[in-house]
């Protein structure tokens, strides 16, 4: 039995606007109101006649650490807790991880009950498991699966019983020589923490004999009149047919036709078998770009005796997207790459965290912060994620997991394997333009990223393939081997002591794939903590090393652009405080820092006038005399008028000097002054003529306030679905206040969990934090939580549960 074949693919929700594919998607994949652990409800969301999808991610059990030599199906559960999925084996906090708290083996079980199926098959689909898994399964033993961050699955059908079936599952997160782990290091060999637990869906797939276990459907020629869609379909038949099937396939726009074909297949022995179809006749079609991600739908319908017993359905858009010598091309436009690197880490729960959560990052990334592309370092990132980056037009880089450390040829081999799986899950995403097939900041290993280029070519020739090049693999990458685009983590000082970025290689595309980070430029080293608690000076120069990074980069038009390092701080024991490494430009709660100020002001200031000081308005003991003489502001206005304690003391321009080819560029005034007196700072900002925005910071601490809100108004009751819940000590106009000081404490009632420390300390996280409210299984009313802080009083915010079936219904 092979369990990393590509697997069943059930129909997906339709598209609708963003915030309701937030909570639909958490429903489609964490509910279980549809089948519970006694036994069949009701009817599960058909894909086809022949097919039903059961996710199982409520009612699990989870028996803490395991004893291997004890068999698992002999293990009595009644003592075991019930947790729902996605789910992390440690209590965590936001920071001071330790990786003693989850390296170990962990007992996870769930009961299940099926109606009668003649004639179906039954695959069990596990979404990603940190790290291993052996899943036994009515007291058969299933092939291990190792490596946490793509999908692997079994076939269960021989194995079904009437009644109560059992699932358990051995969770191995001790470090184990699987990618990104292995090196003889241990967990201080991996910049980023890997903890443990079924940390994605899980779900099960009834399915026909023969049924449809893949689609790739590839645009061809997207630009030219002539432009087709080739579909491949892959069948997977558990005996032969007697008579011709008959593939359908439709791609449609928003539920509209616009072209389709079939085509009948014999099908002659058991196994797989491709099928060939070409959508053609296509007239014109709306591109996807990053200002208009149009998107289609592919429907492929598999027909038994002029029945249909099996439809996959899956999304693609239209774009061409190319990396040249003289840059990046986006649908035959240049665009420079603008963005960020993210890490999929979340305080309090690791990569346990439900689709909800996930898509936001996608939205911070392309609406708050501007970016046009993100790359997903350093591993496969969820589905959720990536819907989103579909949707939202934000472009993707997506890698297999590792982080600088090669292995034996066993271990490489799960490199080959994590590509090859990384490639079949994802490439109909419209979103993804670039495949990595490198691991991470590794040494030049020909053999090795050979193997892996010519299996991203065979499964996917469209897109072009690199990997992270350092200045150790760099030297001599001619005489190794080099992918389709050359990218380079450039970490360097110029002579002034500003980020240094070289010039491109020639004669190959060239990107950043990192820089900035926690680089301490004019010095040596990765030691700049951009802590919000930390120095206030290097805070204050984040901002304006991400906007150097992208400067310097766009002046030679050779160089396709900067992915910088990067959006949220993270879990990791490599030049971390407390755990937490700091270059995010927000902090780990999805907060923006002072260093966040440049992306933000990346706006359209017709539909987003921005103005954000990189300094905090404060003449405290680290800042007695304000900003100093040469205070960043960002802003897409044109200009800038100051005022302090109500009297004008500059009209500033942006400094288009040093900053020519960014769109807005940062400005720059004196704010050095004796701030004894508290006084306000007024910043009007101009377009043209008219005045577009006007910003006030108060200095005085006796004014702050304590604000609290939640980011969702609305929760489905499935026990996953979950929304940040964010604080701050601010100044009276609900700017943060630097160095915030107290604790909040929280209550909470109605439906709902809270996740996260309570009470919060704030002094190490710089006056803000968040807590995130998860949804109560099965729950369904109304979830009030009082947040107190010890000294500026408290905020209300109420949260409404929606059943998970009356959200599914509507």
């Amino acid at each position: 039995m092979k369990n990393h074949s590509a697997p069943p693919q059930p129909a997906t929700i339709s598209r609708r606007e963003f915030s309701r594919r937030c909570a639909l998607g958490a429903v489609a994949l964490a509910s279980t109101s549809l089948f519970t652990g006694s036994g069949f409800a009701q009817s599960a969301p058909a894909n086809g006649p022949a097919s039903l999808l059961i996710p199982l991610d409520q009612d699990w059990l989870f028996g803490g650490k395991f004893n291997a030599a004890t068999l698992v199906s002999q293990t009595d559960d009644t003592a075991m807790a019930k947790v729902t999925l996605p789910h992390c084996v440690a209590k965590l906090s936001w920071q001071n991880w330790d990786p003693a708290s989850w390296e170990s083996v962990w007992l996870y079980r769930r009961h299940f009950s099926l109606p009668k199926l003649a004639n179906r098959r039954v695959f069990l689909k596990f979404d990603g498991v940190m790290v291993g898994a052996k899943p036994v399964f009515n007291g058969i033993s299933l092939p291990e699966h190792v490596g946490g961050y793509l999908p692997f699955q079994y076939e269960l059908t021989q194995w079904l019983k009437d009644g109560d079936n059992i699932l358990d599952v051995a969770v191995d997160a001790r470090w184990q020589s699987a990618p990104p782990a292995g090196s003889p290091k241990g967990h201080s060999a991996v910049d980023y923490f890997l903890p443990g637990g079924i940390c994605r869906s899980v779900s099960l797939a009834v399915l026909p004999q023969v049924f449809i276990s893949d689609v790739h459907a590839k645009p061809i020629d997207v630009l030219q009149p002539g432009r087709t869609v080739d579909v491949t379909v892959t069948l997977n038949a558990a005996a032969s047919l007697r008579t011709p099937c008959k593939i359908k396939v439709e791609l449609t726009d928003a539920g509209s036709p616009v072209a389709a074909a079939e085509q009948s297949v014999s099908i002659a022995e058991e196994g797989g078998k491709a099928v060939s179809l070409t959508l053609s006749n296509l007239g014109d079609i709306k591109l996807w770009d990053t200002d208009s991600p149009h998107l289609y739908q592919v429907t492929t319908t598999l027909m038994l005796n002029g029945q249909p017993a099996h439809v996959h359905r899956t999304r693609i858009g239209f774009r061409e997207a190319r990396f040249t010598v003289d840059g990046f091309f986006l649908n035959g436009k240049r665009k420079q790459l603008f963005g960020l690197d993210r890490h999929e880490l979340y305080p309090y729960v690791g990569n346990a965290i439900p689709p909800r959560v996930m898509r936001r990052d996608a939205a911070i990334l392309r609406h708050d912060f501007n970016c046009n592309i993100v790359r997903c370092s350093h591993y496969p990132q969820t589905e959720a994620f990536l819907d989103a980056c579909d949707e939202l037009g934000l472009m993707v880089w997506q890698e297999p997991p590792g982080w600088g450390y090669l292995g034996d040829e066993a271990w490489k081999n799960l490199v080959v394997r994590d590509v090859t799986d990384m490639i079949l899950r994802d490439r109909n995403h419209a979103a993804i333009v670039i495949w990595g097939v490198r691991v991470n900041e590794s040494r030049n290993d020909p053999p090795l990223y050979r193997r892996t280029t010519e299996v991203a070519q065979l499964l996917d020739g469209t897109r072009p393939t690199s990997g992270s090049m350092t200045t150790g693999s760099r030297g001599k990458w001619r005489e190794g081997w080099h992918e389709d685009v050359f990218a380079f983590d450039d970490y360097h000082s110029d002579p002034d002591g500003s980020v240094g970025i070289d010039k491109p290689t020639p004669g190959v595309p060239y990107m950043l794939a990192e820089t900035v980070g926690q680089f301490s430029y004019g010095a040596k080293g990765f030691n700049n903590k951009y802590r919000r608690a930390g120095d206030l000076n290097i805070q204050v120069d984040q901002a304006v090393f991400h906007a150097q990074a992208h400067e310097k980069a766009a002046r030679n038009r050779n160089n396709c652009g900067v992915i910088a390092w990067c959006a949220f701080d993270y879990g990791s024991p490599l030049s971390s405080y407390s755990g937490v490494k700091c270059p995010g430009v927000s902090d780990v709660f999805r907060i923006p820092k002072l260093g966040a100020a440049f992306y933000l002001a990346q706006a359209d200031p017709k539909t987003r006038p921005v103005i954000l000081p990189a300094f905090y308005w404060d003449f405290g003991p680290k800042t007695p005399r304000g900003p100093g003489k040469h205070a960043p502001i960002f802003s897409n206005c044109e200009r800038l008028e100051i005022f302090v304690a109500g009297q004008r003391v500059a009209a500033i321009q942006p400094d288009r000097e040093n900053y020519s080819h960014l769109q807005y560029p940062p400005f720059f005034c004196d704010l050095d002054l004796d701030g004894s007196a508290r006084p306000e700072l007024r910043i009007d900002g101009y377009i043209g003529n008219t005045l577009s925005l006007s910003k006030i910071f108060s200095s005085d601490p006796a004014k702050d306030q304590f604000l609290c809100a939640a980011d969702d108004t609305e929760l489905i009751g499935d026990g996953a679905d979950a929304t940040r819940l964010a604080f701050k000590v601010a100044d009276q106009y609900g700017t943060e206040r630097a160095f915030g000081e107290g604790a909040v404490k929280f209550e909470l009632t109605g439906p709902g969990i809270l996740v996260g420390d309570n009470p919060f300390s704030l002094p190490d996280s710089g006056g803000v934090g968040a807590v995130w409210i998860k949804s109560a299984p099965k729950g369904a009313g109304d979830v009030t939580v009082t947040a107190t802080h010890s000294v500026l009083g408290q905020k209300m915010v109420v949260i409404k549960v929606k059943a998970a079936s009356d959200a599914l219904s509507s």
